[in-house]
């Protein structure tokens, strides 16, 4: 009797020391610091750690290994790159890798060139983190005019090439991931995934990030559905220029097959889905980005194509593609089918260049410049293999049962073979444009086949479209030297950018609230100096030999968010301001053809020589801004291969300034005698972009600028531009 009481009373005390000593262990949340190596299931102790991550990207602040973890941050905060701005911030806050079944949970990250980077994880689950404001580029396209240096290049990511870009969350290898209830914003890149498929991911918020929304390479078989990827965009201005400089919601690259996207809202994005084949499929004919499903999506308002899908077999169907350049640019798409769409107000609603075997019915046009454009060239680019192994003609089209209203041309169609024209309906006038270039036009009805396919079911779903209507409109596209903005903070926007009559009209945007005029000069005649936002006012510009325009405002009202993620709480004061400058320089710039031997590349010696040859061609210039394809012309020649010279002379005020110059292929430029930048090695820029280099000067009085610069072959650029540091 005795035993038995003292074993139960050994099994009770047993019993309370394990729960006390598993309550303790549970309790002891962990303290983040720089080097820790995370291999176990964790309760991070919250607050804010101001830590930096090494700079070197194949290391990180924090290591993540192990398999069956749940690391529950409980919302700690994670800021690196202390001090410095976007374009400077460096270095992997977290890396997880070589790992299976790891769940990460309430995790804030932001100030690094990577905040999460997952390699060869299977079963990564990322939910309730936020990845917003790390890395971004300091853009250098101006509402005037586009710069070539903000382009970006994603055709090659075999050794992690996307990487120099940045990105909150960069998976590789990492099949069967599911990411929730994550959000980006203020940064360059949300989500690029490569190498990795079966994922789920879902009710992220990616929005107003100067890159891309999610991009993938080489992944397959994943569901994207019920994310809001609004606002992916840059070099875009309002009626100047739209570029989209290879921004998007969506990015799909190198064949990435059977991915679904399901009731995504990737709006004013630069496109909103842009889907290509890759460099293999352009190398052997082989492959494609095929069988993807694109399905009940938001692409309006791209400032270049709703949907870009390119020598590949996809669906897409029931989307919904509002003011964009091309709603749908198909060239090369062969057995896709583009069904149930509704197009509005796009200048070309659908354009396929070469394609084969298409489908496009039962689409909605709405006021579209024009609804269907098909056509062929009659030769194909020499470096193509894909010309060489597939069939690149226009033909085998059905084109019924969509509606068309109100168009000024409906159907666009030369050079294509075989076409199947039946049960379209017209409001308006039926105008169309078929030549004799198109044969075998058949016009017998066709019957309709519904398609089932398997679509991605989510508990409780988010509703990504909500509020969208709140930014119809290209209009609301306004991009900053940071990227797209984002209606959290106040802001001032010349809405006449190029505009040369003087009379300057701005938008004073934001949220709710007070704005008064602190102080502004090299403006005259300021129609208002305070009131409430939103406001419009105008001012008029000063004459003299510069520009250099600051007008300084203050805001008082609601909370504000700014573009570096700082909050400012209501009713304290906020200083937002408008800034411009141009030192005119007078240029005196010369262009000479040279040959291989010559290279004033591999032969730089012989740039002294050229005061003994004639220019092709010359000019005087008040500033260095250009860009050629194909080379200089001159008159009916045209030259890939030029130099250009040019010397330039202009008073400037004392103060700092900043020297931006953009380039392709070499460049050196020199002030007042001295070389202060030196790019003469071309190999060194292995991407497709063209570079862009700073330099920092002290400036007082006369100087004198001189600059060489060398064109290689195919696209050239040379821009130089002075900022004035306030």
């Amino acid at each position: 009797m005795f035993a038995s009481k003292l074993k139960m009373m050994t099994k009770r005390i047993l019993t309370f020391l394990l729960i006390f000593l598993t309550t303790t262990i549970t309790a002891q949340e962990l303290t983040l610091r720089a080097g820790l190596r995370i291999t176990q299931s964790q309760k991070i102790k919250k607050g804010i750690y101001l830590l930096d991550a090494p700079a070197d990207t194949s290391h990180s602040l924090i290591l993540i290994e192990g398999n069956n973890l749940i690391i529950d941050f409980n919302q700690a905060e994670l800021k690196g790159s202390n001090g410095k701005m976007p374009d400077a911030f460096f270095g992997v806050a977290l890396l997880i890798r070589n790992s299976k079944h790891v769940t990460i949970r309430n995790l804030k990250a932001n100030g690094y060139k990577v905040a999460l980077l997952a390699r060869n994880v299977e079963q990564l689950t990322l939910e309730n983190c936020d990845f917003s404001y790390n890395y971004r580029q300091h853009l250098n396209s101006t509402q005037e005019k586009e710069d070539i240096s903000d382009w970006m290049s994603y055709h090659h990511n075999e050794k992690d090439e996307w990487l120099r870009y940045g990105a909150a969350m960069y998976l590789r290898n990492c099949d069967q991931a599911v990411i929730r209830h994550c959000r980006v914003t203020g940064g360059q890149n949300a989500l690029m995934m490569t190498e990795s498929d079966h994922g789920k991911i879902y009710n992220n918020d990616f929005s107003f990030n100067s890159g891309i929304g999610i991009g993938i390479y080489r992944s397959s078989a994943n569901e994207f559905s019920y994310n809001r990827l609004n606002f992916n965009v840059r070099g875009y201005s309002y009626g100047v220029y739209n570029r989209g400089q290879d921004s998007a919601g969506f990015l799909v690259y190198e064949q990435s097959h059977y991915n679904i996207f399901y009731k995504n809202s990737a709006t004013h994005s630069g496109d909103g889905f842009f889907l290509w084949a890759g460099q293999t499929t352009m190398d052997t004919g082989e492959g494609g980005c095929n069988d993807n499903v694109i399905h009940e999506n938001d692409f309006s308002y791209a400032p270049t194509n709703g949907v870009e899908v390119t020598f590949s077999r996809v669906a897409v169907s029931g989307n919904l593609i509002y003011e964009c350049d091309h709603g749908i640019w198909g060239g090369y798409s062969f057995n896709s089918k583009f069904i149930n769409n509704q197009f509005r107000d796009n200048r070309i609603a659908i354009a396929i260049e070469h394609g084969v075997h298409n489908e496009i019915s039962y689409n909605t046009f709405s006021k579209d410049k024009e609804a269907i454009r098909l056509w062929s060239r009659k030769n194909q680019p020499s470096d193509w293999g894909y010309a060489r192994f597939r069939d690149t003609r226009s033909a085998d089209y059905i084109i019924a049962g969509n509606s068309f209203n109100h168009h000024p041309l409906g159907l666009n169609i030369s050079g294509t073979d075989s076409l199947r024209l039946a049960d379209n309906s017209w409001a308006g006038e039926q105008k169309w444009k078929i030549d004799s270039t198109v044969t075998h036009i058949d016009t017998r009805s066709v019957e309709r086949e519904d398609s089932v396919m398997s679509l991605p079911l989510i508990e409780k779903p988010n509703n990504p479209f909500e509020g969208s209507k709140d930014f119809a409109g290209r209009k609301n596209i306004l991009i900053t030297e940071w990227g797209p903005y984002d209606f959290r903070s106040p802001i001032i926007w010349n809405t006449n950018a190029t505009d040369t009559s003087g009379l300057m009209q701005f938008d004073i945007l934001g949220p709710a609230g007070q704005w008064k005029i602190r102080k502004y000069y090299g403006v005259e005649g300021v129609s208002a100096v305070n009131g409430e936002v939103p406001a419009k006012i105008t001012a008029r510009k000063l004459n003299g030999e510069r520009t250099d325009i600051l007008i300084e405002l203050e805001y008082t009202g609601q909370e504000v968010h700014t573009p570096f993620g700082e909050i400012v709480k209501a009713g304290k004061p906020y200083r937002f301001q408008f800034r411009r400058f141009f030192q005119p320089i007078r240029w005196e710039v010369n262009w000479f053809t040279y040959d291989s031997l010559t290279n004033p590349v591999r032969f730089p010696e012989r740039l002294v020589r050229l005061d003994q040859q004639k220019p092709v061609k010359s000019e005087i210039a008040d500033k260095l801004d250009y860009a050629w394809w194909g080379g200089i012309r001159v008159g009916e020649k045209q030259f890939p291969q030029f130099i250009t010279l040019a010397s330039g002379q202009a008073n400037i005020p004392d103060g700092e300034y900043e020297l931006s110059v953009t380039w392709d292929d070499a460049v050196r430029v020199y002030l007042d005698g001295k070389i202060i930048l030196d790019e003469w090695e071309p190999s060194r820029y292995i991407f497709d972009e063209s570079p862009n280099r700073k330099v920092k000067l002290h400036l007082s009085g006369n100087h004198i600028f001189k600059v060489e610069h060398v064109e290689l072959n195919g696209f050239a650029t040379l821009a130089l531009k002075l900022r004035k540091l306030d």
